[in-house]
């Protein structure tokens, strides 16, 4: 349904209700997409590009708003118009009392970013409208190689599969009995000035790292969870390890159930290890997330987290409460939820391009705002971007993290602002890194 058959406005799915009363100038909610061209970026070309790319992303042209009871959309005639980079990444999109669209489009030399609300949309949202931007504003640069006007990219649903609200569409009503987690250990230490997050990404390729995960029999993403997991450890002091290493992982929904939603349709799983009375070794975590991933990612554990959520919007009570009373229960709610991790890592998958796209990209790449260390996980073709955010001063994890892949062999290319130094073999007296 589109928001002019609604008369101007639109729920919020299940998923966005927690994040206006969650955004805060630490944690903006907002997450960048960025696709590296082969060439500078023309910003003429640019805006009709996203000019044509709104035409099949409506909702993306509406304003967050109160209402009584719970916040909303609504459709604006705002201009979506491309700028240049000039300010910090993720800042924030949505600012109460004023009347903002939810995604920002820029550029630098030759990167296109594209900045969003994770109200409006998850990972998947975002990825598809990017690659829908850059087909479109690739066939204007290059015209002589798409006599389409743009190249076919996979996303072809509908504009009714696209706002499709499938919280709602698969909520089942059924009870599912409470699961209870234990609260994970968390990070403390120094925060970067002025609630900045510090970006540090790292380029591997894809195929060095699967023979790694397979020589451990695992996926590509419990392999590296493992990783951050086993680097996140070292930097904990000895007491709080007496609670476990969390890291929460986002899981898209899609997967599991008939979606093309371009709005959020994700869950959340929680994946740890118990340092302080398991093996510190790597093949001792992969077993233990092994098994975690295995009991975590099925339909049915999905559903019941979907439902459980679902109940709460739908409680009669609950519904009734005004949103001056919500927002302050839903902050303490996520509160809560972030004790229950200690990092987070996203894997967004693997970007597949029409072949007359792959020419003129060379990598794409995700980071989101935080108030933990966070890595995000993308890959096209053979690159495999590993982007950390983190609201700390010190670098240590992800120094760990880098550190581990290329004591095993792995290639890395950092960006040009990480010391070079982070790729050196681990001091004797630190901690050893087991290689298969």
């Amino acid at each position: 349904m589109s928001l002019k058959k609604n008369n101007g406005w639109q729920r919020l799915d299940n998923a966005a209700k927690i994040f206006p009363s969650n955004s805060t100038k630490r944690d903006t909610k907002v997450f960048r997409f960025c696709c590296e061209l082969t060439e500078p970026v023309d910003p003429v070309l640019l805006q009709p590009a996203l000019e044509a790319t709104l035409e099949s992303f409506p909702l993306y042209r509406a304003v967050l708003k109160r209402g009584l009871f719970w916040y909303y959309f609504e459709q604006s005639d705002l201009p979506a118009t491309v700028q240049p980079e000039l300010a910090a990444p993720c800042q924030p999109l949505y600012i109460k009392g004023q009347k903002n669209l939810l995604f920002a489009v820029t550029y630098y030399r030759c990167r296109i970013n594209l900045e969003i609300y994770h109200a409006l949309t998850d990972g998947t949202g975002a990825m598809n409208m990017l690659q829908l931007l850059v087909s479109h504003y690739l066939a204007l640069r290059h015209p002589e190689d798409f006599p389409h006007g743009r190249a076919a990219i996979p996303y072809d649903a509908s504009m009714a599969q696209r706002m499709d609200d499938s919280f709602y569409k698969y909520y089942s009503g059924r009870r599912h009995p409470r699961q209870k987690e234990p609260n994970a250990c968390q990070i403390s230490g120094s925060r970067l000035a002025e609630n900045r997050i510090r970006v540090t990404e790292g380029v591997l390729s894809v195929r060095q790292l699967l023979d790694l995960a397979h020589q451990y029999d695992c996926t590509l993403t419990i392999f590296l969870t493992a990783v951050f997991l086993q680097a996140t450890s070292w930097e904990i002091p000895q007491k709080a390890l007496k609670k476990p290493v969390v890291a929460s992982v986002p899981v898209n929904l899609r997967q599991y159930f008939h979606s093309q939603s371009a709005r959020n349709f994700f869950g959340v799983i929680n994946v740890g290890y118990d340092f302080l009375h398991g093996s510190d070794q790597l093949a001792a975590i992969i077993a233990s997330l092994k098994a975690d991933f295995a009991r975590e990612l099925t339909r049915e554990k999905l559903e019941q987290r979907m439902d459980s959520f679902g109940a709460l919007e739908r409680n009669p009570f609950i519904k009734l409460v005004p949103l001056s009373l919500k927002d302050p229960v839903l902050h303490l709610a996520g509160w809560a939820s972030g004790q229950k991790n200690t990092v987070a890592i996203s894997n967004v998958g693997k970007v597949k391009l029409p072949p007359a796209l792959q020419p003129y990209v060379r990598l794409f790449s995700v980071f989101v705002s935080t108030e933990k260390v966070q890595v995000c996980l993308c890959s096209c073709g053979d690159a495999l971007t590993a982007s950390f955010t983190s609201p700390f001063a010190s670098t240590e994890i992800e120094k760990n993290f880098f550190r581990i892949l290329t004591g095993m062999g792995a290639a890395v290319q950092l960006d040009c602002s990480t010391p070079e130094s982070w790729l050196l073999p681990p001091s004797p007296t630190g901690p050893e890194k087991e290689v298969p």
